[in-house]
């Protein structure tokens, strides 16, 4: 079996925050939308046309601008104002923008981890923006490969691994989402190392379990040393 271990790595709030950013832009929108409904209503409205969106839109930025206008004319009858489209356009397509600044002990890691192993990081959404947001962050270089995709799918990690000759049992992926960095990783025979985020968007939500092949760490500057724990002792297994 070929021993060759390959790390992965999620993107948004793994090496760098992003829901915050989100978070804070649904919350301008809200005080937008205050005259159509309370703030828990149009959360859950804005969801319900997210959910509605996925198949064609997918992940990202342009998906959730468009997502936030495509509400404010649903709850509003078409009869918002366009200076208040106007100003949800201006503040949500800042995001294409926002800072991508690694978290502490990223940029360390990662050079680190790049001296010893192939790094890849995989993540959802759109293409350009995904790319611009590892330019910004300054990380691109510490990767052999970066893949944007539409859905982790366990079919994904298994293509993933097959491409660098590396078998799922020798195959790492790190995260915050358990969703879809951990849970298909679990289930095609790898590893997940789970590093929660404190903020996590509602559709990435699902009921976690313990496995074996599971790791939970607070911060990335854990993960050498576990990395060094899991390659040492399944070294030719």
């Amino acid at each position: 079996m070929n021993s060759k271990w390959l790390i992965c790595f999620d993107a948004d709030d793994t090496l760098w925050d992003n829901q915050t950013h989100y978070d804070r832009v649904e919350e301008q929108w809200l005080e937008v939308m205050r005259p159509y409904g309370t703030e828990q209503f149009l959360h859950d409205e804005l969801f319900k046309v997210e959910k509605k969106n996925m198949p064609t839109m997918g992940y990202g930025t342009k998906a959730f601008c468009l997502s936030l206008i495509e509400t404010a004319l649903k709850l509003s009858a078409c009869t918002i104002p366009a200076s208040e489209l106007q100003r949800i356009y201006d503040f949500s397509t800042w995001l294409l923008s926002m800072p991508a600044t690694p978290f502490d002990g990223v940029t360390a890691t990662l050079s680190l981890l790049a001296r010893r192993h192939a790094l890849v990081c995989l993540t959802k959404g759109d293409l350009l923006d995904q790319e611009n947001k590892l330019q910004r962050s300054g990380l691109m270089q510490y990767f052999d490969h970066v893949e944007v995709v539409s859905e982790k799918t366990p079919d994904v990690y298994v293509s993933l691994c097959q491409r660098y000759g590396t078998d799922a049992s020798h195959f790492v992926m790190v995260g915050n989402s358990f969703k879809s960095d951990i849970d298909p990783v679990l289930r095609i025979g790898g590893y997940g190392i789970h590093i929660p985020f404190k903020r996590m968007w509602a559709y990435e939500h699902l009921d976690e379990y313990t496995h074996p092949k599971r790791f939970t760490i607070d911060t990335i500057s854990e993960l050498p040393a576990l990395l060094e724990t899991l390659t040492a002792g399944n070294a030719d297994s």
